[in-house]
C-alpha cells in the first residue's frame, strides 16, 4: 500500500469521489424523490429507484430541544424533493449530524445505484446474514466493541473471555456489561492491542472511525457494521477493514414508510431491506480463518 492508514483520508469522501466516478454525468442528474428522518433511522429514495439508510444522530443534536433553535439543524424542510442527489454531498465530512445523516443515506442510495451498474465489484455480497450473529470469535483473543451493539456483546459474554467495550453514552448498556467499559484515557491503548475490533457504522457520522482504524494492529480482524455503513466498500477495506456488514434497501417506499412511523431494524430488516456482509472475493466471507 503507498500510503499507511493514518495517511489516507476521509471514508466519505473518497466514496464521494467514486460514486461520482462510476455515475460519470448521471451523478448530477438524480434527484432526491423522498426523504425521511426517524426517531432512529433517516432514509432516502432516490429518482432512479435506490434506496438509502443512516442511522439518525438525536444525541448529537444540541439544538433539538425547541422549535427555533432546532430550526438551524434541520436541513433543507419540505424542499428536499427533486434537488440533486450530488448537493447533499458537499463537504460532507464536516456537516452538522441531521445534515450529515441526511447526505450519508443519500451516499448509501447512490452506492447501491453504483452496484447496479457495476459487473464485476471484486467482492462477495451475503445477503440475509448478520455479521454480528454469524461471525466465529476468537478462541481467546481481545475482541473491543466499539458501540453498544447488542448482539455481538451477548455473544462475547457467553465466550466468558476478556472483551472491552467503547461506548459514550452508558445508559445503553445493561449493569453486568458496565465492568467492561473502557475508560477514554485507555481507549487508544485498548484498540492497539484488540485481536478483533467491531466497530459501528456511526462513527462514520462522529469522524471517529478513520482515527480506530489507524489504530489497530497489523493483523487484526475488524469489521464495521450498520446500516450507516453501506457505501461502497472501497475506501474500507483501503484502511484495513476485514469485513462490512451494511444493508441493502430492497423496498424504498416501504421502508420509508416504516420508519415515518417510529420503526427500528426490528421492523424492517427481512422486509424492506435486507442486511448485508461485504468481503474480498479473495477472503470470501464464511471462511473462519477470517479471524
Amino acid at each position: 500500500m503507498k500510503n499507511t492508514i493514518s495517511q489516507l483520508g476521509s471514508i466519505i469522501e473518497e466514496t464521494i469521489e467514486t460514486v461520482s466516478e462510476i455515475l460519470g454525468s448521471d451523478f448530477g442528474a438524480i434527484t432526491v424523490e423522498r426523504v425521511v428522518i426517524g426517531i432512529f433511522f433517516t432514509g432516502i429514495k432516490l429518482s432512479d429507484g435506490s434506496g438509502g439508510l443512516c442511522f439518525t444522530p438525536i444525541k448529537e443534536i444540541p439544538e433539538a430541544v425547541c422549535c427555533p433553535s432546532s430550526a438551524r439543524a434541520m436541513p433543507y424542510p419540505g424542499r428536499f424533493t427533486g434537488r440533486s442527489a450530488g448537493e447533499f454531498l458537499h463537504n460532507l465530512p464536516h456537516a452538522p449530524p441531521l445534515k450529515k445523516a441526511v447526505g450519508i443515506a443519500i451516499l448509501n442510495a447512490l452506492s447501491e445505484s453504483c452496484r447496479k451498474r457495476l459487473a464485476d465489484t471484486g467482492y462477495v455480497y451475503e445477503t440475509g446474514k448478520d455479521a454480528l450473529d454469524t461471525l466465529p470469535l476468537p478462541d481467546d483473543g481481545y475482541v473491543v466493541v466499539v458501540g453498544a451493539l447488542v448482539p455481538i456483546i451477548k455473544r462475547l459474554k457467553m465466550r466468558a473471555k476478556p472483551f472491552g467495550i467503547l461506548e459514550l453514552d452508558i445508559r445503553t448498556l445493561k449493569p453486568d456489561e458496565i465492568p467492561f467499559l473502557i475508560s477514554r484515557e485507555h481507549a487508544d491503548a485498548e484498540v492497539r492491542r484488540a485481536d478483533m475490533l467491531v466497530i459501528t457504522g456511526t462513527t462514520l457520522i462522529n469522524n471517529t472511525l478513520e482515527q480506530l482504524l489507524a489504530l489497530a494492529r497489523p493483523g487484526a480482524a475488524i469489521l464495521v457494521v450498520g446500516p450507516t455503513a453501506s457505501m461502497l466498500p472501497d475506501a474500507f477495506f483501503r484502511r484495513g477493514v476485514t469485513l462490512l456488514g451494511g444493508d441493502i434497501v430492497t423496498r424504498p417506499d416501504e421502508l420509508l414508510d416504516t420508519i415515518a412511523e417510529g420503526g427500528s431494524g426490528y421492523h424492517f430488516f427481512g422486509k424492506s431491506a435486507e442486511k448485508v456482509n461485504v468481503c474480498r472475493i479473495d477472503h470470501y466471507c464464511a471462511r473462519n480463518d477470517i479471524i
